[in-house]
């Protein structure tokens, strides 16, 4: 009987804990999986017809190093399209979605260093202003602008010179006495279907002017890009009182001091293929001035 006694208690402890086991798993199965965080999302304001900045098709520089961006971060891409003239920032980045709380995009992949409707990043390239004519018509020996200067004044007199109002270059040409020679250009144009690179593209191409005062950027990316013609881009050294380069950053909205700490993070990180993808562009690169020392808080 003893015998029996314990091995039915035996028996008896192992079904209950085979139950508590089998109750245990079940309770387990049970418990509701957690929902996975949603993918975060970079939205960037672009322009739609501006190469060789960006455009729909995702073919300009400002495309690629967007998607860098979203890639490091570990986010998915959205894109806000407006053309990049007034109003851009109040379409895009200071807008709200209709009947939203929700701003249209968050980042603006392009803006001068210091600029004044957001807040920058720190930059992420630095350029200068470029001169772009046809080889081959008679200016190969011009690599400067004293260069120009220095051309016969016969020679010098027949030259058209394309060159957008507010040009850095407009005040150098007026005090050496180029100015009757400047063909103007709009510089923000109210026809969307327009972009300053019509200016090498189609206007130096074509010959309508000789000679294009532009940022390096769109020189340097259309002077690659011509099949119809050599086209020569040069990069302008600094003049006296004249300031050429500028470096470009990105801008963010004023109180997200987190977000743009990211953006930063992740523009530094990827440093060595920004700069890999902006060659290829063709864009003049200038060394970056090194970033402001952070100033100690003061004691108390």
């Amino acid at each position: 009987m003893r015998l029996r006694r314990s091995t039915s208690n035996k028996l008896a402890r192992g079904t209950v804990a085979a139950l508590m086991l089998a109750a245990a798993a079940g309770g387990l199965r049970a418990q509701p999986q957690a929902e996975p965080e949603p993918q975060k999302t970079l939205r960037v304001c672009q322009d739609p017809n501006n190469l060789p900045f960006s455009n729909r098709a995702l073919e300009g520089f400002e495309n690629k190093i967007a998607a860098l961006l979203a890639t490091e971060l570990g986010w998915k891409i959205d894109y806000t399209w407006y053309p990049q003239r007034m109003g851009f920032i109040r379409n895009t980045l200071r807008a709200k979605e209709p009947d939203s709380d929700t701003f249209k995009c968050d980042l603006v992949t392009s803006v001068a260093a210091g600029f004044d409707m957001g807040a920058t990043t720190r930059p992420y390239y630095r350029s200068t202003y470029s001169m772009a004519y046809v080889k081959g018509k008679g200016l190969d020996g011009v690599r400067t602008l004293e260069d120009l200067k220095k051309l016969d004044a016969g020679q010098r007199a027949k030259l058209r010179l394309g060159i957008f109002g507010g040009s850095p270059v407009a005040n150098w040409l007026l005090e050496n006495g180029l100015i009757e020679q400047i063909v103007s250009y709009q510089q923000q144009s109210g026809d969307a279907e327009r972009y300053p690179g019509e200016m090498v593209e189609k206007d130096l191409a074509s010959g309508v002017i000789d000679v294009a005062f532009i940022w390096g950027p769109i020189a340097g990316y259309f002077s690659q890009q011509s099949k119809t013609v050599p086209i020569v881009a040069i990069p302008l050294k600094p003049q006296p009182g004249v300031k050429f380069d500028f470096e470009i950053a990105m801008a963010t909205r004023f109180g997200e001091a987190a977000y743009k700490k990211l953006i930063d993070e992740a523009l530094d990180k990827k440093r060595p293929q920004i700069n890999a993808i902006l060659a290829q562009y063709g864009v003049p690169l200038l060394e970056l001035a090194p970033p402001a020392p952070v100033q100690a808080a003061a004691r108390k």
